[in-house]
């Protein structure tokens, strides 16, 4: 018998399917309002004209068969619209910054529509940024929210090659941050142009459709991107209904959208808020009173067969599909190695059991995101809760290398590094599963949602201790030694009773025994990155020493790595504290939280912090000399700590004694066993 081919039944049933809208003829269009622009459809709650839309965000124009968000001066061109799937794809501008001109950058504002329906599709959508030198950042209305930012080099003309990959040389990409109603793409000024002009005169930056770029080197010369684009580059909006769930929505009959009698709400997959659809057995649409309409039950039988028919084609398509990413990452070494019990803690889980422990890696089960990737939290058949990560990219070296690190990785058995489980290989990236930390990140604790807990100066200690213990681990004791590469505090996970887990070893990078250093991609997060790193891009020991003094510092001084002075100006947090430690203002700039008993210490910290945020990575700390410091301060603290409160507790006897000496000796120890709990 010979196969069927997918391609034909997808065409049957798309013949079908416009057989079936024919005999429905259904309008799109409120009654009495123009119904298309140029060959696009304007469906409602979209509409031309007033009384035509749903709400104002909702109007569009049709000028020379073209249409627009609002009116022309938008320059926001509409190219398709989605009904049930709650999104318009769009044009949108790029961002340009030409050192031929005077300098001046070149901001490209963009409104995706009022805040209360529409915002920037962070799952379809990525920054990308073109040039050498060029650091772009995405943010969001009156510059409150950094929505995303990636660097982008190239040390010469030649570096680049022919490569169409955005990997860092020449070209960069990274996923954005959700919820963007309104966007700003600019750029950093920090970084000197002067020595790249003559073969790369201009930066640009973009916000397009992930999968839609394709760099080509020649973008680094002249005015060619902008040229090739002068309309703009395609983007994904998601918009909504409204705001309220679908619990909450009805409620309000007035300002409810699912009209049709035989429509229902659903909630928006893709961001806060619901949508309309036809019930099952009907079509249209659902925005409109009688907009559903049923479909024939000979039509449903036929579209039911072809379906079944195109599925059973595209399970043996998956199979074959992963069967190639299975050995393409390398399992079957990875297997082998398994059973030779030279790994014998790693388990290899496939695609489905992943999918079922994350609900289909559904977004409540999100733990967060990152430059790498997603991370979700996972429920096994066993009832075990992990952590799997979901990797954005990998290039081919990094598949070639992934097996043996896997191995290396599944070996580290430190308390304060989060202990790798397995991983999936039947997935074009692999994906990593790890044990499970529950009390959220560093970074929430001191900046995001525990931050009303105030951590203590004796956890905070711990936990710098603790990590650096981590590090010193990585890089001393480890064979190969393990360069992390991506020290931050969202990258140091909070067990019980504050203890500190390192994760994320998305930008590690094994050493070679012959080599100190090595070359690599500049990876890594804005206010934590190497400055030696960004300059020669030689990972070191030492680029993750520089992290942790930053670490160091948020720790002491309760401030993000680049933190907001106003709602305009952004400040590095090392710069900030170098300064305030040359003119003799410490104490300006710690946490308030945290001052009180031993605060005269924080000058041994701060000296610390300093000597591992040298500019030269010579001149740093060893790890292993971090930890040791670390631990000398902390013991010095807590016996600062015991005398105070045992001064404290005679004090208190004596003054107990002096008012009422009938206390008896038994009372005494109470009193003093109370004290030196308070001191703790």
């Amino acid at each position: 018998m010979v196969p069927v081919s997918p391609w034909r039944i997808l065409a049957a049933t798309l013949l079908i399917l416009g057989a079936i809208k024919s005999t429905m003829a259904s309008r799109m269009a409120k009654a009495g309002c123009q119904e298309t622009c140029g060959n696009l459809t304007i469906p409602y709650p979209f509409g031309i004209g007033d009384g035509c839309f749903y709400y104002s965000g909702f109007d569009v124009s049709c000028e020379d068969s073209r249409t627009y968000m609002g009116d022309s001066s938008s320059q926001m061109v509409i190219y398709d619209f989605s009904l049930l799937g709650g999104q318009a794809r769009v044009s949108t501008l790029i961002a340009n910054k030409c050192t031929e001109t005077d300098g001046n950058w070149t901001d490209s504002w963009v409104s995706t529509g009022t805040d209360r329906f529409f915002t920037l599709s962070s799952r379809a959508n990525k920054l990308t940024a073109i040039g050498c030198n060029t650091l772009a950042f995405l943010r969001g209305y009156n510059k409150q929210k950094v929505g995303a930012g990636c660097f982008s080099m190239c040390p010469n003309d030649k570096s680049v090659g022919n490569s169409s990959q955005c990997s860092g040389m020449g070209c960069c990409q990274t996923s954005i941050a959700p919820d963007l109603t309104f966007f700003n793409v600019t750029f950093d000024e920090r970084f000197n142009n002067s020595e790249v002009k003559n073969f790369n005169p201009c930066s640009y930056a973009f916000v397009a459709e992930q999968d839609w770029f394709r760099f080509e080197p020649a973008y680094l010369e002249g005015h060619k991107l902008t040229e090739k684009y002068k309309e703009g580059v395609p983007a994904v909006l998601d918009w909504v209904a409204g705001r309220e769930s679908c619990a909450e929505a009805p409620k309000n009959r007035s300002s409810y959208a699912c009209v049709s009698t035989h429509s229902h709400c659903i909630n928006s997959q893709n961001t806060t808020g619901y949508l309309c659809a036809c019930k099952n057995g009907f079509a249209g649409n659902p925005y409109l009173e009688d907009g559903c309409q049923g479909i024939s039950l000979c039509a449903i039988l036929l579209l039911s067969c072809i379906f079944a028919l195109l599925i059973k084609c595209q399970k043996r398509k998956l199979m074959k599909e992963k069967e190639r990413f299975f050995q393409q990452n390398g399992g079957l070494l990875l297997y082998e190695q398994i059973r030779s019990k030279q790994v014998d803690t790693v388990r290899i889980f496939t695609k489905q059991e992943l999918e079922n422990a994350t609900d289909n890696f559904d977004s409540s089960r999100e733990l967060g995101r990152g430059g790498h990737g997603t991370v979700y939290k996972g429920i096994l058949k066993d009832n075990r809760v992990v952590a799997i990560k979901r990797s954005k990219i990998m290039n081919m070296i990094q598949k070639d290398e992934f097996v043996q690190e896997m191995i290396i990785l599944s070996q580290i058995n430190h308390r304060n590094v989060v202990r790798l489980l397995g991983c999936c290989l039947e997935v074009e990236v692999p994906m990593l599963v790890y044990e499970f930390i529950p009390n959220g990140t560093l970074f929430d604790h001191i900046h995001g949602k525990y931050r009303t807990t105030s951590i203590s100066l004796d956890a905070r200690l711990r936990i710098a201790q603790e990590s650096a213990e981590a590090l010193a681990y990585l890089h001393s004791s480890a064979s190969p030694p393990i360069v992390h590469g991506d020290v931050k505090s969202p990258n140091i996970l909070l067990g019980d009773n504050y203890t500190a887990k390192v994760t994320d070893f998305g930008a590690s990078r094994m050493l070679p025994k012959d080599e100190i250093q090595f070359m690599t991609m500049v990876q890594g997060t804005l206010g934590y990155l190497d400055p030696e790193y960004l300059q020669e891009r030689q990972l070191t020991e030492k680029s993750d020493v520089y992290s942790f003094g930053v670490v160091l510092l948020e720790l002491i001084t309760g401030k993000t790595a680049i933190y907001s002075i106003n709602d305009e100006e952004k400040k590095s947090l090392a710069s900030s504290f170098l300064l305030a430690l040359k003119e003799n203002k410490l104490q300006s700039i710690l946490d308030r939280n945290i001052l009180g008993v031993g605060t005269e210490l924080f000058q041994d910290v701060a000296q610390l912090a300093k000597c591992c945020l040298s500019t030269k990575g010579e001149e740093r700390l060893l790890m292993t000399e971090v930890t040791e410091r670390l631990k000398a301060i902390r013991s010095t603290w807590r016996g600062q700590l015991i005398e105070s409160a045992n001064e404290e507790t005679v004090c208190l006897l004596e003054n107990t004694s002096q008012y009422d000496p009938s206390i008896t000796t038994g009372q005494h120890r109470s009193l003093m066993t109370l004290d030196l709990e308070t001191g703790r």
